[in-house]
């Protein structure tokens, strides 16, 4: 952990970066859990490690950021050496420890991306940025324990701790203040603020943030109703992704159209295009993963993930793909 504090501090070189993601993933140990067709931290790593190392050209590791309990938010660069990068795709799960499905496809995505990147597009990716809590919630599997986890290790919900649209004018806000409600304050977590700052850095052109359940397509904004003001731009985009997905693709909407009486204010989504100028979405994963098999309806990990995620997990990385491939240069 000291060796990646002094990362972070010194600013290191591609090649220390990447010698210090190779420890870690060595480090992380893979065992077999009740969820055999889901992938632990360990799992996705001991995938990517290899790739990482035979396709130095391509791919770089660096830590984006730490934890509130100071663990590693690994995120992935990955471009085709061979091109001018001519624009930057953003692409990161896991900001609530109980939603594996966008975890599943973001890293699925993040292979496909390293063994055939785009042209001209620069993808970085995050697996996962809620580190602390989604251990916890695997220690909850092998302990036999189904427990509903959100919020990160300070308990703040994450998609509601950014700066833009985090208060409302909605007279709903009176009737429905759970749904109106937001963080302590803006950028208040470290999670969140390793998002704002490496905003800030890249300048991203696109950002997709997985979520699940659902299946939808979400765009800006989710604080206001009024519509944005690349709204056009926006649903072209949306289709692009729906259209690339297998049978019926996501529905493509407004995120605070969900519902008259809905907001989400302090978003992911409103913070990157509010603040940034980022045409940012929001994948909404499967429609659940309740059957009807009254053993998980008590299940809070089976609401959000259903025990065959293979088709969902192959929606999110086609429509992420469909994304990548529809900004790189002709």
């Amino acid at each position: 952990m000291l060796f990646l504090l002094l990362l972070l501090i010194v600013g290191p070189g591609r090649a220390d970066e990447r010698a210090a993601y190779q420890r870690w993933a060595a480090s992380q140990m893979v065992v077999a859990h009740p969820e055999p067709d889901y992938h632990f931290v360990a799992d996705i790593h001991a995938r990517l490690a290899p790739l990482v190392h035979d396709r130095s050209g391509v791919v770089e590791p660096f830590v984006a950021g730490l934890t509130v309990e100071k663990r590693p938010v690994w995120a992935f660069r990955v471009s085709d050496p061979t091109r001018p990068v001519q624009q930057k795709m953003f692409v990161f799960g896991g900001i609530h420890a109980l939603e594996w499905v966008g975890v599943e496809s973001a890293f699925l995505f993040l292979e496909d991306m390293i063994r055939n990147p785009p042209p001209g597009v620069e993808v970085i990716v995050i697996p996962i940025l809620n580190m602390d809590r989604r251990l916890v919630v695997e220690a909850d599997l092998l302990a036999g324990r189904r427990v509903y986890r959100r919020a990160n290790a300070n308990m703040v919900d994450l998609n509601r701790d950014f700066a833009v649209n985090r208060e409302s004018r909605a007279i709903w806000r009176h009737i429905l203040p759970r749904r109106y409600a937001t963080s302590p304050g803006p950028l208040s977590q470290p999670e969140s603020q390793l998002i704002d700052r490496l905003a800030d850095q890249e300048r991203f052109d696109v950002a997709v943030s997985m979520h699940c359940f659902g299946g939808y397509l979400y765009y800006p904004w989710s604080g206001l109703f009024e519509r944005p003001p690349d709204r056009e731009e926006f649903v072209e985009m949306g289709f692009v992704m729906k259209e690339a997905q297998d049978g019926r693709g996501y529905r493509v909407q407004q995120l605070s159209h969900w519902g008259f009486f809905f907001r989400a204010l302090g978003s992911e989504i409103d913070h990157l295009y509010g603040k940034y100028g980022t045409k940012a979405f929001l994948i909404e994963m499967t429609r659940s993963g309740y059957t009807l098999n009254p053993k998980t309806w008590s299940d809070p990990f089976r609401a959000y993930n259903p025990e065959d995620p293979e088709k969902h997990r192959r929606m999110g990385v086609q429509a992420l793909r469909a994304l990548a491939w529809h900004i790189s240069e002709p």
